[in-house]
């Protein structure tokens, strides 16, 4: 299609490509200016649901969120910080290392 364009427009090889970039230049100000304006409406971008609930009416209270009533405040974590992550001397009771200093781990 590109080929029987380029074979059907007049002039030579400055012509051409100058008829080819105008060419792309309407193509785009029509769809830019005329045919996505028009279909916009009939797209669901502006339709915005979040989760499994695609029910309309009110909005409902989230169950996983945390009361503001809460004893701990709204900043505080409701986990361990220090669970998953154990001091590194804590895991091998006894095992002395090589180096005569102790080594300092930001945070401790």
């Amino acid at each position: 299609m590109y080929a029987w364009i380029w074979r059907k427009l007049p002039f030579g090889f400055w012509g051409k490509l100058t008829g080819s970039i105008g060419l792309i230049a309407a193509t785009t100000a029509l769809l830019w200016y005329v045919v996505f304006p028009w279909a916009t409406p009939l797209l669901p971008f502006d339709d915005v649901q979040v989760g499994a609930d695609t029910q309309q009416g009110p909005a409902q209270e989230d169950p996983n969120a945390v009361p503001s009533s809460s004893d701990e405040g709204p900043d505080s974590i409701p986990y361990s910080t220090e669970s998953n992550a154990p001091h590194p001397s804590a895991s091998v009771p006894g095992k002395k290392t090589k180096s005569s200093s102790p080594v300092v781990i930001p945070g401790d």
